[in-house]
């Protein structure tokens, strides 16, 4: 999630590192923090396989500062990663939310929708937070837990705006595509 976040980034525009990391934090912090110790060594990681390029400007008042820029093989690779993603950012709600930051830089509308459908299909799948002794998920008005309830209510919420809007962008997609 974080080297997807930091090749999304920088995919618009060359960044500073603690810009970078504002950024990050504005789209995953409330979830997963950014730490420095987290961000720069992913960041030389990025560096060393040749996704992105630092180059060094004079501060202005301190000392001087790293300016990040992706490189065309990052290019390449951001595309592949959000062509190809892994099976824990479709399911994963953190994960799919940075993959769908960033899902407008694969501009193959074909190719979107491909994504945006592995997605439909996963939360389409019966699934619950909780199950009775049969292993059959519960809806929400089977338990008598105020709080589980809870979960399952807004889940279910969360959910159908999802659906609704998938389904929408799909056809929306197929209408630029088709006609």
């Amino acid at each position: 999630m974080l080297e997807l976040a930091i090749l999304g980034f920088l995919y618009d525009a060359p960044l500073h590192g603690y810009v970078l990391r504002r950024h990050i934090a504005a789209l995953t912090g409330h979830v997963r923090p950014v730490a420095e110790s987290t961000l720069y060594p992913a960041i030389k990681r990025l560096e060393k396989a040749g996704l992105l390029a630092r180059a060094t400007e004079p501060g202005a008042v301190a000392a001087p500062r790293h300016v990040l820029t992706l490189t065309e093989e990052g290019r390449r690779e951001l595309r592949r990663r959000l062509a190809e993603p892994a099976q824990r950012e479709i399911t994963d709600e953190n994960n799919w939310f940075t993959l769908l930051a960033f899902l407008r830089h694969l501009e193959d509308p074909t190719a979107q929708a491909a994504v945006l459908r592995r997605r439909l299909a996963f939360l389409e799948e019966p699934a619950s937070f909780f199950y009775d002794d049969g292993d059959r998920p519960l809806r929400a008005e089977e338990l008598d837990d105020p709080f589980r309830r809870g979960v399952l209510t807004i889940a279910r919420a969360t959910s159908r705006a999802e659906l609704a809007w998938l389904r929408d962008t799909l056809a929306s997609l197929a209408g630029g595509v088709g006609g």
